[in-house]
């Protein structure tokens, strides 16, 4: 296993072109990805390697997910995850946790109007009542004006934390067992999957790590037991729509094998 993740590592990213229509070009439309999750890291490092306030960084990250989103609906990806602020988070200074609250309404205020004429859905996943009460009025304002979105279901995860999105799953089927609205032998991967925050759609298929860091931290861990991982040294605030059919391509170049021998094709 350790081999295969570093045959993938050695993938040279330059071996790709960097023009958006050559990309466009080597993608079969027939094998995208349905879902695709994005840790949005490096933000702040793009900003201090510029001099620059980390709030700049974080404003320079929402262009990116702008045009990620864009793109995705082009191409007909149904879903899109974006890991947006985490559980750990609140352990950042005081006013950069602030600032990225604030940034979070302003976001909600701004890209309704786009991302209605784009017919994307936005559902905002993670433990929202620790949120602040304007955020979570945003959060009601923007999945309710987005309801009818049809093209790109958009998750953002706001205070989200794997390991407290499945004890709140526990919790949820062990009040049902209490209740007697399910027998414990019912229990099985797929009422499991029904109970998080993402139930209604498929795990992820792709998952992009910008930033270069090899790890999770904390995301859809049940949802990406067979997920393939696309890892890049581009920070987030440099990623973009040439950035993101690189990631597709690679992923299209792959043999899903979901822990048999028996290859099945991508998509």
């Amino acid at each position: 296993m350790l081999s295969r993740i570093a045959n993938r590592r050695k993938m040279p990213e330059q071996e790709l072109p960097r023009d958006e229509a050559a990309l466009r070009a080597m993608l079969n439309p027939a094998r995208l990805p349905r879902h695709v999750a994005v840790i949005m890291d490096g933000n702040g490092r793009w900003a201090v390697k510029r001099g620059l306030p980390r709030s700049v960084g974080h404003r320079a990250g929402v262009k990116s997910l702008r045009e990620v989103v864009r793109l995705a609906g082009e191409l007909g990806i149904g879903a899109l995850s974006a890991y947006a602020f985490s559980t750990e988070n609140w352990r950042r200074p005081p006013e950069e946790v602030s600032f990225l609250m604030e940034l979070f309404v302003e976001y909600a205020e701004r890209e309704l109007a786009e991302l209605q004429r784009n017919e994307v859905r936005v559902k905002v996943i993670g433990r929202l009542e620790g949120l602040p009460e304007r955020v979570r009025e945003a959060i009601a304002m923007l999945e309710r004006e987005t309801l009818k979105g049809k093209r790109l279901t958009l998750n953002l995860a706001v205070n989200y934390g794997a390991r407290w999105e499945i004890v709140d799953a526990v919790r949820a089927i062990a009040r049902k067992v209490k209740e007697g609205k399910l027998q414990p032998e019912e229990i099985d991967e797929k009422v499991f999957s029904s109970h998080l925050y993402t139930a209604g759609l498929p795990d992820p298929d792709l998952l992009i790590r910008p930033a270069g860091e090899m790890r999770v931290s904390n995301f859809l861990l049940w949802q990406l037991a067979y997920t393939e991982f696309y890892v890049t040294p581009v920070l987030w605030p440099d990623f973009g729509r040439v950035e993101f059919l690189q990631a597709l391509v690679s992923f299209q170049r792959r043999e899903r094998r979901f822990g048999g021998l028996n290859r099945n094709p991508v998509g």
